[in-house]
């Protein structure tokens, strides 16, 4: 009997993700039928009425004013509707992904999409060696490895695939058709970049994810777990760390910037530290959110206090 109701309960879940998967591809298919910029708009507006409605506004909310206890409800609600819409235009915008990103490094036409860093892109691209890309949940962040491989610049991305395994492996296929080589996040991945940059290529991280089993850092001033993986990575094979990002401009346009290589902190004894180094990209991010907060995913459980409230 017990066996039974389990199989039943893994029957009822598979089939809740296939119909929740079905109605987000019904949903994206139709939106092809409109213009990019009315389809990403009206999608914008969608999220901001739905997004309030949902139970994850309240923990967007406690984010948000634990971020910024100087800035008023008013200014709070406000970022928060943004903050719904930016994850409305993400979604629409996989569905023109390729006609939205159409810069072209080796013309003076501008379009939808401005690079900053284009000569380090052009330096990476012309000096193989062994690198890491990191950034966090702004923006469209997806356009970034599109950008590097328009610049021929491949790299190897780690990512987390959703919880619906529906949507996951489309995901993974959009995204594989696009950016280059892909390594989900589990206990192996390490390995799969470790012989990426060990064969003097490139690796792309977001750093700004939960992680149970990291380190102990800070963002915004509270306690978060941070996954040390760039951080042994670099040290491991003493490559270069460059931040990268998007930023939202009106009118559906995007500013791609890939910055300066950071300068990583040593210990006394000269070896990178790393646990330095994971707040130094918390820093990084932060710096980033501070900046365009409303383009950050504020619904993301990074301090871990869903359970609190």
């Amino acid at each position: 009997m017990k066996q039974q109701l389990t199989r039943y309960a893994l029957w009822l879940r598979n089939t809740q993700q296939w119909a929740v998967a079905q109605a987000a591809f019904g949903l994206l298919t139709a939106m092809k039928v409109l213009p990019a910029d009315a389809a990403i708009n009206t999608i914008d507006r969608v999220m901001r009425w739905l997004g309030p409605k949902m139970r994850r506004h309240k923990l967007m909310l406690v984010n948000l004013r634990n971020a910024f206890p100087e800035k008023s409800d008013a200014e709070i609600e406000a970022i928060a509707l943004a903050s719904w819409g930016n994850m409305g235009r993400l979604a629409a915008e996989y569905v023109f992904l390729d006609r939205l990103f159409d810069f072209d490094p080796f013309s003076d036409k501008p379009g939808r999409i401005e690079v900053s860093g284009i000569p380090i892109f052009m330096d990476l691209c012309n000096n193989p060696r062994p690198f890491i890309v990191f950034t966090g949940h702004t923006g469209n962040f997806e356009l970034l490895p599109v950008a590097g491989a328009a610049f021929g610049l491949y790299v190897t991305v780690l990512f987390r695939p959703p919880n619906n395994p529906y949507i996951a492996e489309k995901v993974f296929q959009f995204r594989a058709a696009r950016m280059g080589k892909l390594v989900p996040s589990h206990a192996g991945s390490s390995f799969a970049l470790a012989r990426q940059l060990e064969s003097g290529g490139g690796v792309g991280v977001l750093v700004d994810q939960k992680f149970r089993k990291g380190l102990t850092t800070k963002f915004f001033g509270r306690p978060v777990r941070t996954n040390p993986l760039l951080a042994k990575l670099a040290r491991q094979f003493d490559c270069e760390v460059y931040p990268a990002r998007c930023i939202r401009l009106p009118g559906n346009r995007y500013r791609l910037e890939i910055e300066p290589k950071v300068e990583l902190p040593r210990n006394e004894a000269g070896q990178l530290d790393v646990n330095a180094t994971a707040q130094l990209l918390n820093d990084k991010v932060e710096s980033w959110v501070r900046e365009y907060p409303e383009q950050w995913l504020w619904y993301h459980d990074r301090w871990e206090i869903k359970r609190k409230i």
